[in-house]
């Protein structure tokens, strides 16, 4: 995961992009939104899912991000001619879309086996992918040093490179609940905020002072070596669990067994009694209509229809598409503003440290509140949707640091609620189908981003750009690239912004009023009593064992 959020640093080269092919603003927001459209069109993923093993999906991933980044590389270096922009489109749509596959490979699978930690599992992945724009510009200025096209060449084959490494680690399993369980996802919650904090502490530095190559190096190993520690607490528990199993095997060795296991009756029953096969056939759509109690799993039609669903993407296209849309445009701002290219980075990079903290507070916070004092997740991202206004706002009226601010602002909401919605998708519609619903989950993010991003703010910026020529006497035919400077630029665009990210969180209101009831229950009860049930059976087996 910590290689899939290679989409968060597009407003660190988007200006390559726009300098080496000499497109404009409103091109360059295209460019943006099929990016976006790419990076959480995950449908397709979600079905390969369904009827593929977890391997062949992250490989075909792999393969897609090699394949988009790297074109996009040989345009921007002049090794190959100069692309049509919808070639360039696809590039980077097939880029984009790469990391559905590594998060329906990764993600998805860790929901289904840690559901009753969903929470937990969802914000601490997640906030890893957060946390990897500003790792892999670590691992870039080391390598590379501070040349933002081989930052590009860094995001075709790095993401590759691990999907390629991992691939048989990450599968489904018929995991046993431990006792220890919440405390082991505390020890690696612990490491990521050391790395996080880390990070933004070396990415603060490094704007302020000038580091040595062999500086750079040092911070990315620290980095790696930092991201790797938490494979050390699952060696740990391993080889506890390990140690636990053996002992119980020696002690079960000296029974004997008088009566065979109620376990192994019931299996050879179910093997050697013929099963009564149920060949009627019905129509996908003739339950559509007969929804099941929200947590119980849903077909994939009932959800989509559901007025839960419409609701979850209004919220998501306003608060989602308005932060793509300043995420997107974060190397644009801080030129507009006359910032230099380094500050520009850093103003990248806080904002994907931010978003990790973002999604970690989604996941570890929200579980915590929901399962101490049923506080519904639903209202937290009412009120994350109220936080990103402020952030947007900071943006449409600057001053001396607030692009600081916003950033984090912006990063951290942003990063709070796509967790918040993929989790809320699965306790409201059930785990059955999650491959497909957590990824059609995420289609209100390019639809909010092509309608905020692309027909609102790139225009808008364009109209200003414009009207700075006409000041200084020039035409647009005159100058290459289409720039503008001052805050006027992005003013009104982002007031419009924060107006619709304020609407979002009004209509999630309708939400929390709608799904009061269900989080006022126990929504891990059924999933509790299915991993007690193999225990009590356990149990059973030993009290025959030792009459």
């Amino acid at each position: 995961m910590s290689g899939a959020g290679a989409t968060y640093l597009f407003g660190s080269y988007s200006e390559e992009i726009k300098t080496a092919l000499g497109y404009d603003q409103t091109t360059l927001v295209l460019l943006g939104f099929f990016k976006d459209f790419g990076a959480n069109i995950g449908v397709i993923s979600g079905l390969i899912a369904e009827v593929s093993p977890t391997w062949f999906v992250l490989l075909v991933g792999a393969a897609m991000n090699f394949t988009g980044y790297f074109m996009i590389w040989l345009s921007v270096v002049g090794k190959i001619s100069k692309p049509k922009v919808w070639q360039m489109c696809i590039d980077i749509c097939l880029g984009a879309n790469s990391q559905n596959f590594e998060n329906t490979g990764a993600l998805v699978t860790s929901v289904r086996n840690f559901p009753e930690s969903r929470g937990n599992m969802i914000g601490l992945l997640k906030g890893f992918t957060g946390l990897s724009g500003a790792i892999m510009m670590q691992l870039y200025l080391a390598i590379y040093g501070n040349d933002a096209q081989s930052l590009i060449l860094l995001i075709a084959w790095l993401p590759a490179a691990l999907s390629v490494i991992f691939v048989y680690t990450i599968r489904e399993m018929k995991v046993v609940r431990q006792p220890n369980q919440q405390t082991v996802f505390y020890y690696c919650l612990l490491i990521a905020i050391v790395l996080a904090f880390f990070v933004m502490v070396m990415t603060l530095l490094q704007n302020a002072i000038l580091f040595s190559h062999a500086a750079y190096v040092v911070s990315a190993t620290v980095s790696c070596a930092l991201l790797f520690c938490p494979i050390l607490v699952f060696i740990r528990e391993e080889l506890t669990i390990w140690r636990q199993m053996k002992s119980s095997v020696d002690g079960a060795a000296n029974t004997i067994t008088e009566n065979p296991p109620v376990t192994v009756e019931k299996e050879m029953n179910q093997i050697l009694q013929p099963q009564k096969e149920n060949f009627e056939t019905t129509s996908c759509f003739s339950n559509i209509f007969e929804k099941p109690a929200r947590g119980e799993d849903y077909t994939i039609l009932q959800a989509v229809v559901s007025t839960d669903t419409l609701i979850l993407f209004v919220a998501a296209l306003c608060g989602l598409g308005s932060s793509l849309t300043a995420v997107d445009n974060m190397g644009q701002i801080g030129g507009s503003l006359g910032y230099r290219k380094t500050t520009v980075k850093s103003f990248v990079s806080l904002l994907s440290i931010w978003n990790f903290f973002g999604r970690i507070f989604a996941g570890f916070v929200s579980e915590s509140l929901l399962v101490r004092y049923k506080f519904p997740r639903t209202l937290m991202m009412t009120l994350v949707l109220l936080l990103s206004c402020i952030g947007l706002l900071f943006f449409a009226f600057p001053f001396s640091g607030s692009v600081y601010i916003a950033s984090v602002i912006i990063g951290f909401s942003f990063g709070a609620q796509l967790p918040l919605n993929l989790t809320i998708i699965s306790e409201l519609f059930g785990l059955k189908y999650y491959s497909t619903l957590f990824n059609c989950g995420q289609l209100a993010n390019p639809l909010g981003s092509y309608i905020l991003n692309v027909q609102v703010t790139g225009p808008l910026y364009d109209r200003e750009a414009l009207r700075d020529l006409e000041k200084r006497d020039l035409s647009r035919a005159s100058v290459k690239e289409l720039t503008c400077m001052g805050s006027q630029c992005y003013r009104l665009a982002f007031i419009i912004l924060a107006g619709v990210t304020f609407f979002g969180a009004m209509a999630s209101l309708i939400l929390v009023a709608r799904t009061r009831q269900f989080y006022k229950g126990d929504i891990y009860k059924k999933f509790r009593e299915q991993a007690e049930a193999p225990h009590t059976e356990m149990t059973s087996s030993n009290t025959i064992k030792t009459r």
